[in-house]
């Protein structure tokens, strides 16, 4: 499990149970910054206390089970993947997620986000943001790619297909 499904489970219960993030947060004794980037996706370490306190609080718990192999393809790892090929040091799956969430390119990852962009094939790039996009609002991880693809100069081919998502 995916920190941004984690994110998107809780955001999903607390408005299930009418509850602001302000509310959540005094409740677990948590800044309200900290569940807005919880349920962004954004918070890298929340630490197992601090996320059982929150699932808890909303009536949820966190389970270990084994993991189920599915054959659906894995779209953010190929994406990294593909972006990192021709470089030493590799684009991670938490940055390529951060930054699709964000819109903000990670430090030293200008490279990598463009070789994603401008070699990667359209349904790697596809999945990818139908993967990510699950977490956030419609449209806001297209937007953001194409905000990086903008900056970044990519084609004005694949500047037309983001648009039309």
């Amino acid at each position: 499990m995916r920190i941004q499904e984690l994110g998107y489970r809780i955001r999903k219960a607390r408005r299930a149970r009418g509850l602001t993030q302000a509310q959540l947060a005094r409740t677990v004794s948590l800044s309200r910054t900290t569940i807005n980037q919880l349920e962004n996706g954004l918070f890298p370490d929340i630490g197992v206390r601090k996320a059982q306190a929150a699932l808890e609080a909303l009536g949820l718990e966190l389970c270990i089970r084994p993991a189920q192999r599915t054959r659906r393809p894995d779209y953010v790892r190929m994406a990294c993947s593909s972006a990192s090929v021709s470089y030493r040091e590799k684009l991670s799956e938490g940055e390529l997620v951060r930054a699709l969430l964000t819109g903000r390119i990670p430090p030293r990852r200008r490279p990598h986000l463009r070789m994603l962009l401008e070699e990667s094939p359209f349904d790697v790039l596809k999945g990818t943001l139908d993967e990510i996009g699950k977490y956030a609002r419609p449209g806001r991880v297209a937007g953001n790619l194409l905000a990086i693809a903008e900056s970044l100069g990519s084609s004005r081919k694949l500047q037309r297909w983001l648009a039309s998502f």
